[in-house]
């Protein structure tokens, strides 16, 4: 029997002239401001006028399906693409698959650590767009990954790679800044786990590269614009406390995400790089997941067991 997998994730303008509909979808309908589409399309210039996030995703889905296919030794595996806020969206996923006459669905989300606001919001638009549809499917939900040891295995090595861009006399005094998304503060109080498990990964990944406790950290990036408390410290802060404490040799490491988009490819390798060295500290970044084979392994695996206990 053939196996349908939804990767889901965030999604991006495919172009410049699309920045103004894509922040529309992520503003529930509302109109952006003039200004806010100029100040997002002046990032998405500086990383090639588009995000790469969908190109991503689609390889990942590439490798993940020649990989479970491999092991299955058949073609036992579809893996479908869908984005929560661009095309192609979830329910155009969820619409390929009904199509394609599957019924057996394993949906992950390309967000480890489980949040209702992230993870959660991406749930909710599948089980929508399966009613909206009539879709019939067979789904497994894989709420949180955020300690699979072939992730925190993957991270760990591509945070070794990025150690490699200091000089080897400098390596012993880098400090490294594991980060998430920010997300408001409120959710600590409602049991959201989010916070826990990103902590976790990053705590996974320090013991698996033997980091000493005095080497490393853990803060937030991206707080967004809804009034109120979100979580943190900011990751910017944490820069300039580091270099304003004379730490001249900084690596971040942004665990929350597993594919180069516009907060690792703009916010940290061009705004927190300027702001490091303008404090005078050389900031590197631990290399994103994207299709590290170790990482796609993880996914496969990840599949595989959700399968095992149908």
């Amino acid at each position: 029997m053939e196996h349908a997998v939804l990767l889901m994730a965030y999604g991006g303008p495919s172009a410049l002239a699309d920045v103004e509909d894509y922040l529309r979808d992520v503003m529930g309908g509302r109109k952006p401001t003039p200004a806010m589409v100029e100040e997002v399309s002046a990032r998405y210039a500086r990383i090639g006028g588009r995000s790469p996030l969908l190109d991503i995703t689609q390889a990942q889905a590439g490798a993940l399906e020649h990989h479970l296919n491999a092991v299955a030794m058949a073609d036992r595996y579809r893996v479908y693409v869908g984005m929560r806020h661009w095309q192609p969206y979830i329910r155009q996923a969820v619409a390929a698959i009904a199509r394609d006459g599957l019924r057996h669905v394993v949906a992950l989300c390309m967000t480890p650590q489980y949040s209702r606001l992230s993870v959660g919001a991406y749930f909710q638009h599948l089980q929508q767009a399966q009613a909206d549809l009539g879709a019939e499917l067979d789904v497994t939900l894989i709420e949180s990954w955020h300690a699979h040891p072939l992730l925190i295995q993957a991270m760990a090595e591509n945070l070794d790679i990025a150690r490699q861009g200091f000089a080897i006399e400098e390596r012993e005094w880098v400090k490294v800044i594991f980060c998430g998304h920010s997300l408001p503060a409120s959710i600590i109080n409602e049991g959201d786990p989010y916070d826990a498990q990103l902590r976790e990964t990053a705590s996974l990944v320090a013991e698996r590269l033997n980091l000493a406790a005095d080497a490393w950290q853990f803060c937030y990036q991206g707080a967004g614009r809804r009034p109120g408390a979100w979580l943190g410290p900011e990751l910017e802060d944490v820069i300039v406390r580091l270099a304003n404490a004379g730490h001249r040799h900084i690596l971040v490491a942004p665990v929350g995400f597993v594919a180069d988009h516009v907060e690792t490819l703009y916010d940290i390798d061009i705004e927190c790089r300027a702001l490091a060295a303008q404090h005078g500290a050389h900031l590197e970044r631990m290399p994103s997941l994207n299709t590290s084979p170790t990482f796609i392994a993880a996914l496969a695996n990840i599949v595989q067991q959700a399968d095992s206990h149908e």
